[in-house]
Order: structure tokens, then C-alpha cells, then sequence
């Protein structure tokens, strides 16, 4: 393995605004736990409670989502790591950003629907999420790109930006960015 220059990291961690970042195999007490550093930090850093409350419940969402996923799909520690960044852009406002492997057909889908979500206004993404909230739920079926992922592009100030980088014939990974 290479040496890893850690002062290269900081820099380039500092350069990009980057508060925090994990990557790795994700369980619900890490996700407890970066999220309990994550409210920390935002309170050091004397973030609006609004703000503060969104950038959490954002990240939460994400990396359960995540977790989720991995889970119903079996993936074993490799498959089901997860890359989270929170940073900050040029204009003071935070980013939250997840990433993870997924099936080549489910992150097509998920791309699909995250556009579909950025190409609606704030009065659309309302009625978007009152029109789910009103579905019935199946109990049975397998959740996901559904009430949550409106709720982030709802919270997001910004169009929901997504990413699917191929990875081998039947595995890509997604990546989402909300703006807070």
C-alpha cells in the first residue's frame, strides 16, 4: 500500500470545504454516530437551526437509504460501503452527499427520478410529496426514490444533483448531492 500523505489529504479536504467524510461499510450505529458528529460540528459552527436540522435529517435520510439498500440486496461489507461528504460551497451553504453501489437497472431508475425531481419547483415538490404521502403503502414492496427522497429535493435550495458511474457489467454507483 501507498503511503498515504495525510497532510495532502487535509489540504485537498480544506481546498474543497470538506467537513466531514467517511467511506466505508455503514451500519446504523455508524450512521448514529457520524450524526452525532455532524450535530456537533453544526453547532460549532453556529449553523441556523433550520439549516442545521435539514443538513441532519438530509444526511440521515441518504445513509439509511443506503444501508437499506445494501441490506434488501444482500451486498456483502465491500459492496455495501457508502461514501457520505459534507462540505461547504463558495456561498456559505452546506452540501450533503452520499454515495454507494447499486444495480446497474435500480441506479438507472434512481437517476431517472432524481431529474425528474430537479426539473420541479418548490409548488411542485410540495404537491409531489402531498400526492405520495396519500398513496397507500404497501407493506410488501420494497421502498426507496419515494416520501424521502421527495423530502430532500424539498429541502434542497438547489436542483437535486446525481451521478451513475458504471461499474462492471451489472453494478454502477450513485451519487447524490443536496444543497442546504
Amino acid at each position: 500500500m501507498d503511503t498515504i500523505d495525510l497532510f495532502e489529504l487535509r489540504a485537498h479536504f480544506n481546498k474543497s470545504r470538506i467537513l466531514l467524510c467517511f467511506n466505508g461499510p455503514i451500519s446504523r450505529s455508524l450512521i448514529e454516530e457520524i450524526g452525532n458528529a455532524l450535530k456537533n460540528y453544526l453547532q460549532a459552527d453556529h449553523a441556523q437551526p433550520s439549516a442545521a436540522m435539514d443538513v441532519f435529517s438530509v444526511y440521515v435520510e441518504m445513509t439509511q437509504n443506503i444501508r437499506h439498500y445494501a441490506m434488501a440486496h444482500g451486498y456483502d461489507e465491500l459492496q455495501s460501503s457508502a461514501t457520505v461528504v459534507v462540505a461547504r460551497d463558495e456561498e456559505g451553504r452546506y452540501l450533503v452527499q452520499a454515495g454507494n453501489m447499486v444495480e446497474k437497472a435500480d441506479g438507472e431508475a434512481l437517476l431517472a427520478r432524481v431529474q425528474a425531481l430537479a426539473n420541479m419547483d418548490k409548488t411542485k415538490l410540495k404537491s409531489a410529496y402531498k400526492a405520495q404521502l396519500r398513496q397507500p403503502r404497501d407493506e410488501s414492496a420494497v421502498s426507496g426514490a419515494g416520501l424521502g427522497l421527495i423530502d430532500v429535493a424539498r429541502k434542497s435550495a438547489r436542483a437535486l444533483d446525481a451521478s451513475l458511474s458504471q461499474v462492471g457489467e451489472q453494478h454502477a454507483f450513485f451519487s447524490l448531492r443536496a444543497t442546504i
